[in-house]
């Protein structure tokens, strides 16, 4: 795969081969005789990312208190938000994924995307160090905490939807809630409706989770 394209986004130079394994989700590994993936890089990614998300919320928030500064930070670094990122970046046509995370969207799921960002952001510290890491980081992520609706979306997408539709002159929507699995084990699919048409489903590892997934797509659908 060309990834000029990427790197041009990115406005910096990143190791080809280390790239290219920021983006082979484990998926795709475990169908190409496991070759490695990008977990590795996701950890160190991570770091990276909080190190500079913190230090940037400390230094512009003198007035918050810790727990403030713990929330904004949270938020800054969740999938959610880092999916906002990823599809800013237009990650997801780069991600080398496994056919059945192709068959099921995998290129569009937040998780995916975060953790490949989160690698990408890991190659970069490893090409040309903190530098171009906070390059990435200040160019797609913090600009992102000025934008109240992306956070509040992130951290309160039923909240956000709720209003839409009552902006909207709509219904308020209704949840159906289904699960398989042992309870320690559990995965949770939501159904949204709006009107009595479903129109959003949503899957977690909690029933929260799984609503809040739901709301998001359907606030995408119902902007779209």
């Amino acid at each position: 795969m060309n990834y000029a394209t990427l790197t041009q986004r990115l406005g910096i130079s990143i190791e080809p081969a280390l790239l290219e394994l920021a983006l082979t989700h484990s998926s795709f590994s475990y169908e190409n005789g496991k070759q490695p993936d990008n977990e590795r890089l996701e950890f160190l990614g991570d770091s990276v990312l909080g190190f500079l998300v913190t230090a940037h919320v400390y230094s512009q928030n003198p007035e918050l208190d810790e727990g403030a500064l713990s929330r904004l930070r949270n938020s800054t670094v969740s999938a959610k938000t880092l999916g906002v990122a990823a599809n800013d970046l237009g990650l997801g046509e780069f991600i080398k994924l496994g056919k059945g995370e192709l068959a099921t969207g995998g290129a569009t799921k937040a998780n995916i995307l975060a953790d490949a960002f989160e690698a990408v952001i890991g190659a970069a510290y490893l090409s040309g160090g903190m530098e171009a890491a906070e390059k990435i980081v200040n160019d797609f992520v913090l600009p992102l905490i000025n934008s109240e609706d992306v956070f509040l979306e992130t951290s309160e997408p039923r909240t956000v939807l709720f209003e839409l539709l009552k902006k909207q002159n709509k219904p308020e929507a209704v949840f159906e809630i289904t699960f398989v699995g042992p309870d320690h084990d559990r995965t949770f699919f939501a159904k949204l409706s709006v009107a009595d048409e479903m129109i959003a489903e949503g899957s977690g590892r909690t029933r929260k989770a799984a609503e809040a997934a739901a709301a998001i797509a359907a606030l995408a659908k119902l902007r779209g």
